[in-house]
């Protein structure tokens, strides 16, 4: 059985997503791809009428209604789908394109329209490419104008394998890495715990009652990278070179701030174990700390900079 790629397109209302997708779908069936849209209305259906057979078995309590005519068929189902519900209803396509669900955790192109005044949905490390009519000189992933078609399709084409995250059944699978070549990757993330002034001198003269808080986050943390196979479900176990954790006191912030550096040489990244353990770090001082306080906030969990890959290097601007 297949492995079906799903590839999203995330933008605000009024960049213009559906109509890009209008254009480019013409161009990846000329080129052979038999293809399925999902979009994500947030404003709720209304083609199931009143007083239609279809409306009627509804009411009744049918879960699923079906309406098969001699040139096409509808199917009516009592409940919201998920992306990867919806995307994966069409079995025997060669790729899915989404339209929305921009939380979503599949491969996406980003849209921004200058006009819209309203960015990117999110950080562009997020997105496989963007299309947009901004000027990013810096950006370290391809970048597209709205009209270039053939482009974006070229750049869909060779890139397939990348947005494969679910078997036809519709389950998350892990992307198969193979074929990669092995390349010396680091990931750097960092974290922020805000906390108030008594529980900041409590941690800096080391009165705390359960210990050394920023070393005992500096072993979680190293713990947590090493784990993260273990709770990130699609993450690839990794041979890791090194894990070094870093921990300061911020007086000005009134914050502890932490600094994961990972590194390996392998066929996939390592910003995963960063990420994880600049997190679990952060939660152990939360756990060192709550019996003196209990609104601490933890926040700013952050990628800070990758190298190696076939999407290259990657550095925050802070």
């Amino acid at each position: 059985m297949k492995d079906i790629p799903v590839l999203g397109f995330a933008g605000f209302s009024g960049t213009g997503k559906t109509t890009l997708l209008e254009k480019i779908i013409p161009v990846l069936t000329g080129r052979g791809l038999r293809l399925a849209v999902v979009k994500h209305d947030a404003h709720g259906l209304k083609f199931d009428h009143e007083g239609k057979d279809s409306k009627r078995f509804s009411d009744a309590g049918a879960a699923y209604s079906i309406v098969s005519s001699g040139v096409n068929a509808a199917v009516f189902i009592d409940r919201p789908l998920d992306p990867w519900e919806a995307a994966m209803m069409a079995p025997d396509v060669d790729l899915v394109l989404v339209e929305g669900y921009k939380g979503a955790d599949f491969s996406q192109i980003g849209l921004c329209r200058k006009a819209t005044g309203k960015g990117f949905t999110s950080e562009l490390s997020r997105f496989e490419a963007v299309v947009t009519d901004l000027e990013l000189p810096e950006a370290e992933i391809p970048v597209f104008a709205f009209d270039d078609y053939e482009g974006i399709a070229d750049f869909i084409m060779q890139n397939m394998e990348d947005f494969t995250h679910f078997n036809e059944q519709g389950r998350a699978k892990m992307v198969n890495v193979g074929e990669k070549g092995v390349t010396t990757r680091t990931a750097v993330a960092g974290a922020r715990v805000l906390v108030s002034r008594e529980t900041f001198e409590l941690i800096k003269t080391g009165g705390m009652k359960k210990g050394d808080v920023l070393t005992v986050a500096q072993i979680a943390g190293v713990m947590g990278a090493k784990k993260t196979p273990q709770i990130i479900p699609m993450c690839h176990p990794i041979m890791v070179n090194g894990i070094d954790l870093d921990l300061s006191l911020d007086e000005e912030r009134c914050s502890v701030e932490i600094k994961a550096t990972v590194s390996c040489d392998g066929k996939t990244g390592v910003e995963m174990e960063a990420l994880t353990a600049a997190s679990v770090a952060a939660l152990t001082v939360y756990d060192m700390c709550k019996a003196v306080q209990k609104d601490m906030v933890i926040t700013d969990i952050r990628l800070l900079e990758k190298t190696g890959g076939v999407h290259g290097d990657f550095h925050r601007t802070e």
